[in-house]
Formats: structure tokens, sequence, C-alpha cells
């Protein structure tokens, strides 16, 4: 059982889903940063929002620390850099809310352009002003959409729905993916000069903090509309308050703010502009998926499998392809850890077949933290193999083929003077993992807990001689499989045994003549 600490409100359903897994949830709201320190001290897991801030003297505090959860998208309030060196798992939530933050842009878009919370304000005031608030057309209009992720991309469907010009700036874009969705794609000058609205959604970082600013402003069409649903400080607020009050911005509608709490902005003094207070993903509908998206991805951290919306693990996106193999590569790599008696060494992954070139970055990991693992660093994650390989000075690196004769998948994994080989197969109606090479030795075997490598002179009786020493140690022999090597008069067992072998045992056959070398495996 896990202790998961709970620092702000998630969904009950969230929640619920963490105790019934056996988790213990400590829900302890309004931390100041002094009181987190001590709370996460002996926590396993810490589910934020955005209000917490996950510093490095909070990280350095939680030595029992596997995940760090964050319901929801942004994560600047993050040490993503300080988690990644301790080894702690960043998650979060990318696509909770994105429905609800395209949403919000649609609202503030068409607030905008029609003044409607300044026209209801007045009217609430006893002011009946339909002249003064006149607006404008979204229909024939250009949205200029700076990033097109998923929100931008769900907020181009719906401006298309309203008869807009639609234009993009997205590096990350190609000309082909915008045509096909009915966008244009431009660089950041063009867009400026062309768009009657602009909206924004990017992540704020080093690139796109201030990214329109008094200099940029200046580069936009005369009357443009700016909308914000992303996050704020991608907006110089007070750049953007100079413009327009001199009139080249007709108005704005921010959700989003460079200090969060605030109730003091130069835009708020402006009757063109429309703020709220960071509602974009104020939905029912989003905080219950947040909640339970990110309890799921708690779930499988702490259980050390693969989390799909890790920001700190270098494996790009997943493919369902690719997703099935992670489990072999993991136990190629803890196999080949044992063929090398504990000593890591420079880690070769080769894909052949219909995996190949699908995205296997996520199957080397596997086979790095196998590796590392089997090799005395049972600390070893997704998350730090990397930077723990780098200081063992380990490299590893991949590389694929299409060509499989005889698998329509292997993966082969190579260190040192070693090379194994699996696959997946389908046998009736299960798909079980099977070794199919071991240094060069064709052998077909399913993996087990406990194994044996034997390599021997190929001459009658050594098998009995194995079977022998294991079965005067009470030891069984649960499956066997044989490679032959005709060309040099060896031959190589692959011995799966119901309990592991002790060390006595395996110095008993390594003593014992025309044994040339044995390895004990341990696969769990």
């Amino acid at each position: 059982m896990a202790r998961v600490l709970v620092t702000e409100e998630i969904a009950a359903s969230g929640l619920q889903e963490l105790r019934n897994a056996g988790h213990e949830v400590d829900v302890q709201l309004g931390l100041s940063p002094e009181a987190l320190i001590e709370a996460v001290k002996g926590a396993h897991a810490l589910i934020i929002r955005s209000a917490t801030q996950v510093d490095a003297a909070t990280l350095a505090a939680a030595t029992d620390m596997v995940v760090v959860g964050r319901a929801g998208i942004g994560l600047d309030n993050v040490d993503v850099t300080k988690a990644t060196e301790l080894g702690v798992m960043v998650v979060n939530a990318p696509v909770s809310n994105i429905l609800s933050a395209a949403e919000q842009t649609m609202a503030l878009l068409l607030a905008q352009a029609r003044n409607i919370p300044q026209a209801h304000s007045a009217l609430k005031e006893g002011k009946w002003q339909r002249s003064k608030w006149e607006g404008v057309e979204l229909h024939g209009k250009t949205l200029g959409i700076i990033g097109l992720g998923k929100i931008g991309a769900l907020v181009a469907q719906r401006a298309h729905a309203f008869g807009m010009r639609l234009v993009a700036y997205d590096p990350y874009i190609t000309e082909e993916r915008a045509r096909h969705m009915g966008i244009e794609s431009l660089s950041l000058d063009e867009l400026l000069a062309q768009s009657d609205f602009i909206t924004i959604h990017l992540p704020k970082n080093k690139e796109t903090t201030n990214l329109l600013n008094a200099e940029s402003l200046k580069k936009t069409k005369q009357g443009v509309r700016i909308v914000n649903v992303a996050r704020g400080g991608i907006v110089n607020e007070a750049d953007l308050a100079e413009a327009i009050r001199s009139g080249h911005v007709q108005g704005a509608a921010l959700d989003v703010f460079e200090k969060e709490p605030t109730t003091e902005s130069p835009l708020f003094e402006l009757p063109s502009v429309v703020v709220v207070p960071h509602l974009g993903a104020s939905t029912a509908e989003a905080q219950d998926k947040a909640g339970v998206t990110i309890a799921e991805q708690v779930q499988l951290a702490l259980a050390g499998d693969f989390v799909p919306f890790a920001v700190n693990v270098a494996a790009g996106e997943v493919s369902n392809v690719v997703r099935p193999f992670m489990g072999l590569a993991e136990l190629l790599g803890r196999f080949i850890g044992g063929l090398l008696d504990g000593e890591p060494a420079d880690l070769e992954v080769i894909y052949q077949g219909e995996i190949a070139g699908s995205g296997t970055k996520i199957l080397t990991l596997s086979a790095l933290k196998g590796l590392l693992v089997a090799t005395g660093h049972a600390s070893a994650s997704f998350v730090n193999a990397p930077q723990m390989a780098a200081d063992h000075h380990i490299t590893f690196s991949e590389m694929s083929t299409h060509e499989s004769p005889e698998y329509v998948n292997v993966i082969t994994v190579r260190s040192g003077q070693h090379a194994v080989s699996g696959t997946l197969m389908t046998v009736g109606t299960r798909v079980e993992t099977r070794i199919v090479s071991v240094d060069g030795h064709s052998v077909e075997i399913a993996p087990a807990s406990s194994m044996l490598v034997v390599r021997n002179n190929d001459r009658p009786g050594m098998i009995g001689l194995v079977g022998v020493a294991l079965g005067e140690a009470g030891i069984s022999i649960t499956s066997m499989a044989v490679g032959p090597d005709h060309n040099n008069g060896t031959a190589l067992m692959v011995i799966s045994t119901a309990l592991p072998a002790p060390t006595t045992v395996v110095e008993k056959v390594r003593d014992t003549e025309g044994i040339l070398d044995i390895h004990l495996i341990a696969l769990r």
C-alpha cells in the first residue's frame, strides 16, 4: 500500500479509484510551503493542481516519492528537472480539459466580438446602450491560431462552423496536415499581419514567454482582437494594455494572467477587455476527467508500469503497435543482465519486422531499465534510467530493419559479448512471450522467473549431467530448450527451474568437465 498525498481538490471519483486500489489517500488542502515539506515525507505520490508549488526543496524532502501528478495540463508549478534528477515521475492530464478550454476560447471570442459582458453590466446598471456596444460578426473574418495542438485544432473546427478563414502558426505542424484541417499555415509575422482575431494555444516556456509584446503587437493588423486561454505571461499584459489604449488593438479577452490569483492588471480598467479568473478548465466534466485521469496515471506509476502521460520519460508517443512489446523488451534487458553476471555494458537494441520504425524509443528505454535492474540498480525507472546509464558510462542505442526471416517481429538486445532475442507469439487465443535466440544459438522457450543458460561441448550426456546436479539439489526443471552450434561443436541449454538454483549448484555445474559457461537468470 502506498500513501498518496492530495493537496488540492480533485474529483471524488478519482480519489475513490485510488482507495479501491488499496492506497492510503491523505487529503491535506491549503498547505503552506513549510507544511508541504513536512507532509511529503513518507508519501509515495503527490497529487496537485495549479496552486501547489513543488520546488526542489519539496522534492528533496520527499525521499519516498515515486510520482507527482498534476490534475491538469500546465506544469509551471513543478520543478520537472529536479524531479527527473531524483527519479520522480511527473505526470499530467493533458486531454482532460481540452474540450472545455476550446469551448472557453469560443465563448471569449464571441464575448469579445459582441461586447456581451459590457452590455450585460450596463443593462444591469439601468443603461440601455444598443449603439455603444455594437459588435462585429465572426463570419468572413480571419482567425489566427497560434499553436495548433489538440486545443487549437478543436478551436479551428468550431471557428470553421462560423465561416471564419483559418490561418495558423505552429512550427511543429506540417503544411500538409494544416491544409487537411482547412487551415493555411503561416509564419508568425504573416499571421499577426493578416488576422482579425488571434487565439493562443501554447505551453509557457522560454520560447513562448512574452511572445506577444510591444514589438510583436505592432506587427498585428489594425483593430485586431486577442484571446488568451493558454497561460499567463505569453502575452505581456502591460504592452497589450498600451496597444489597446493607442487604438491599434481593438480589444482582448483573457482567461489567464502573468500572476495568479490576481485582482490587479493594467487590462482591468479598459472597457474593451473581457477577463475571467482562469476558468478554461472549470467545467464539471473537465474536473471529473482530470481527477480520474490523474488517479489512473498515479496508479500505473506506483505499479511500475508505463504511464502514457509521463512528461519526463524520454520515450515520445507510444503507439498501440509498440506497447505490447514493452514487457518483452524489459525482460530481454533483464535476461542479458544475467548473462553479464551483474556487470552492465553498452546496450544496443535491434528491431526486426513490423515494429521496426514504429516509434521504439520506449522499448529501448524498457530494455535499458531491465539491464540496470538486473545488474544491481534496483531503483532504475523509466525516468532515471538514461541518467543512471550516463553516470555509469553506459551508452545505449537502437537500430531497425524490416527483415525478419522467421518471425513477424523480433527484438534483439546486445550487450558486452552477449545477445538475446525474443518475440511475441500467438498460441490459440493467447499472446505469449518467447526467447528465440541466445548468443547466436537458436532456442525457443517461454521465459520463467528462474532460468539457467549453460554452454557446453556438444557431446552425449551433457544434459544429463546438468539435470542430475539440479535434481540432487531438489531443483525441478520445468522446461528446456537446446540450441546446438555445429560449426564449433558446442551447444547451449536454456533451462527453466521451479526454484532459483543455489550458487553452490551453479558452481558445481561450472566445474563439470565439458561445461564451458553457466549463467543464472532471474527475471522477477
